[in-house]
């Protein structure tokens, strides 16, 4: 096995476990940082679907509760506003998901599974607890996925979910008396849940790793050309030229010009040593002949 193939295969082997060492840890480093960055956008789509709400209690409600007795309009529905707002939202960012949850909702849909109302019940146990981060197991995949208390923190929000004999009769009669009432001002009556899927994450790690392990191969690429040109020109060059030098003379043939290679290095010093030996041992066969 020639020394060349031995360098490169001890560097191409170090290199290998050390790529693969940078590619583990940068996947994890880089998707911690992809998950928060998910995390960041999902608490900016929080913060805009909270600005909604407020604008929704105080601005549109107004309008359209002088008609509440005759019509009902869910327009003016806190929770309706705010995820149809997010259903716009949706069609350019197809990958998050919205959702109010409540353990009694004026709508149906709105009803929190039992997914949801453990989260909700953790927030109804844990005062002042502001998001809960958690994976979300489906049939599709897992999501990342961030909750948020709902409070009952506008007096306002009381006129609808009291009682049925206080809440507008038209909304009564578009979704009966049976559900979202009974609440309390500053009761944790729900969660806004928001989800993105894990491939979201997993796929801009997998980008950025790609990317990093294709650099560093490069760059080992262009370091082991670099150090096998000078692995040439340095030691297996004159090592070759010692070797062919040594087999002559050792076949007899003193009248091979000896080989010195310039320089102060290791091999330098070799090629002195043995260009000393040689003469002794010409030295020696010409005592013997004489």
């Amino acid at each position: 096995m020639r020394l060349r193939f031995k360098f490169n295969l001890v560097i191409t082997l170090a290199c290998a476990l050390g790529i693969g060492a940078a590619a583990a840890l940068s996947y994890w480093v880089v998707q911690k940082s992809a998950m928060e960055e998910v995390a960041q956008q999902i608490r900016l789509l929080r913060a805009n679907a909270l600005a909604v709400r407020s604008y929704t209690v105080n601005s549109i409600d107004p309008l359209l509760s002088d008609d509440n007795d005759i019509l009902f309009l869910p327009q003016s529905v806190t929770a309706y506003a705010a995820t149809s707002v997010f259903a716009t939202f949706r069609k350019d960012f197809p990958e998050y998901f919205y959702k109010e949850a409540a353990l009694n909702p004026t709508n149906p849909a709105n009803k929190a599974d039992a997914f949801e109302t453990t989260l909700i019940e953790r927030f109804r146990s844990e005062d002042g607890l502001g998001q809960i981060e958690t994976m979300l197991e489906k049939e599709d995949g897992r999501y990342y996925t961030i909750a948020f208390p709902l409070k009952v923190g506008n007096p306002g929000c009381l006129n609808c979910h009291s009682t049925p004999e206080a809440a507008p009769p038209a909304m009564v009669d578009l979704y009966g008396p049976d559900h979202g009432f009974g609440w309390q001002l500053g009761e944790t009556i729900g969660a806004q849940i928001i989800s993105a899927p894990m491939t979201l994450i997993d796929e801009r790690a997998k980008e950025t790793v790609g990317v990093l392990i294709a650099a560093v191969s490069a760059a080992f690429l262009l370091v082991l050309i670099v150090t096998n040109v000078l692995l040439t020109r340095i030691v297996v060059f004159p090592v070759r030229r010692m070797s062919d030098v040594a087999e002559k003379v050792s076949m007899g043939d003193f009248d091979t010009p000896e080989y010195a290679k310039p320089g102060k290095d290791e091999i330098s010093s070799l090629s002195a040593s043995f260009n000393r030996m040689r003469r002794s041992l010409e030295s020696a066969m010409r005592m013997i002949d004489d």
